[in-house]
């Protein structure tokens, strides 16, 4: 459907009150552009909500999911604007697991 080749997280939060265009343009300030077939991850304050801008090649899709117990695990060190994830971690980071445990190869070497 949607093909995504590479997946961002940003690390400083998003007013989950944001539409396509503020995301667009919070994408644009924290990674410089969006790229096609690139997704990109924002959560807000108490990362209970997540938003996902995809820009498919031609237009862009927003999505948002929401935990109604728990949280996403959402990296604290804000001194990284924003980092890469891989298609297993970004399944994980989805489910509310910890993301960061979780290698290419879905298996988990990190306690």
């Amino acid at each position: 459907m949607i093909r995504i080749d590479a997946v961002w997280l940003a690390t400083t939060p998003l007013d989950m009150r944001a539409g396509t265009e503020t995301a667009l343009a919070r994408v644009v300030q924290v990674f410089g552009g969006a790229k096609p077939h690139h997704a990109y991850l924002f959560a807000n304050r108490r990362a209970t909500r997540m938003k996902v801008l995809v820009h498919d090649g031609i237009g862009v899709w927003l999505a948002a999911r929401r935990l109604h117990q728990g949280r996403f695990v959402w990296p604290r060190d804000v001194s990284l604007e924003q980092m890469s994830l891989t298609q297993p971690q970004l399944h994980a980071l989805v489910l509310g697991l910890p993301w960061q445990r979780v290698e290419d190869d879905g298996a988990i070497r990190l306690l």
